[in-house]
């Protein structure tokens, strides 16, 4: 055969190798999926068979998912505290008792224009007397008071409400001239910063902790589970099947007894939502302030879900990958 017809015999042959390769390819990526659905839907159906036994075990799961999931909840719920105490957190200079309210006024306004300051109130000494009064209901023997002893003050509410950011600034207001003296309360502020970073701690290490006790129970059940199944995997194995191929069954358990797990965990957490609302705001109703407790939203919903089922996953894979490597077919 001449090399012209050689390259045509080749190129001929070429699309059909070409093609033959895709329809192999494809053909083994239909196996893949279809085993992977058969044994999605067969280790559901194993777990619907055992009914009893599936439900505690996804119980232990979402009772070990409840805890830091409800302290994420309360963390959240002071983050937003902590943030409207942010922008509660205010600086108070009070000025010159021989200070008028015309110059006053020139005060606040020279100290609104620091780029440090967000906003400025202005409190006059006839203000701040009306305020006193009202406060501690002596109007009639303030009243008898020839003048008036309290200075104007100024609120200055700062950009950034840190301590540090606070403790500059008010050294800055106390060299304007006008300003007798500067009050600054930052003791409760850093309290309060320092409880919430010992709760996200807190939360982060008991998060750790039972995310550890889900793997072992569904490590534990999935072990019991290739016991019981031990001479159907030595059958397999002898005949060819992988470890992949062994493995996948017990993945597709674990995965869904996290997502069953995490499904419990969300229901428990709403209905204690709904049990604890209404003592909580007629608590917080009672000191006179407004509180709704925190739920899951959307987001938060999806990573509880999420992070079970991928807890699940996790264990299962651990589980069968310790003991496939123990099992030697006889």
């Amino acid at each position: 055969m001449s090399e012209r017809e050689n390259a045509k015999a080749a190129r001929s042959a070429s699309p059909r190798g070409a093609r033959s390769q895709r329809t192999v390819m494809r053909s083994r990526f239909s196996a893949w999926a279809r085993h992977h659905r058969a044994m999605c839907l067969d280790s559901a159906g194993r777990l619907i068979r055992t009914p009893v036994a599936s439900l505690l075990t996804m119980l232990a799961i979402a009772i070990a998912l409840i805890l830091p999931t409800a302290l994420w909840l309360s963390l959240d719920g002071a983050r937003l505290l902590d943030a409207e105490l942010d922008e509660s957190a205010t600086l108070t200079a009070y000025l010159d008792s021989d200070v008028d309210e015309g110059e006053a006024m020139r005060v606040a306004e020279a100290l609104g224009a620091s780029p440090d300051v967000e906003a400025v109130r202005l409190i006059t000494a006839a203000e701040g007397m009306a305020e006193f009064q009202q406060a501690l209901g002596l109007e009639d023997a303030l009243d008898r008071l020839e003048t008036n002893p309290l200075p104007a003050s100024i609120v200055v509410s700062p950009e950034d409400a840190s301590p540090e950011a606070m403790r500059s600034l008010a050294t800055q207001l106390e060299a304007v001239g006008g300003v007798d003296e500067v009050r600054l309360d930052l003791a409760w502020l850093e309290r309060l910063k320092r409880l919430a970073e010992l709760g996200r701690r807190v939360t982060l290490a008991l998060g750790v902790l039972f995310g550890l006790g889900v793997l072992l129970v569904v490590g534990n059940t999935i072990r019991l589970a290739v016991e019981s199944r031990r001479q159907e995997i030595e059958v397999v194995t002898l005949i060819g099947a992988t470890h992949g191929f062994v493995r996948r069954p017990f993945l597709y358990s674990g995965a869904w007894y996290g997502l069953g797990g995490g499904l419990l965990a969300w229901v428990l957490l709403a209905l204690g939502r709904q049990w604890l609302s209404a003592p909580a705001t007629a608590l917080a109703e009672s000191y006179g302030a407004s509180f709704t407790m925190p739920g899951l939203d959307g987001a938060g919903s999806a990573t509880l879900l999420v992070s079970s089922t991928l807890l699940g996953l996790l264990g299962a894979w651990m589980a069968v990958s310790r003991h496939l490597a123990d099992i030697r077919p006889r």
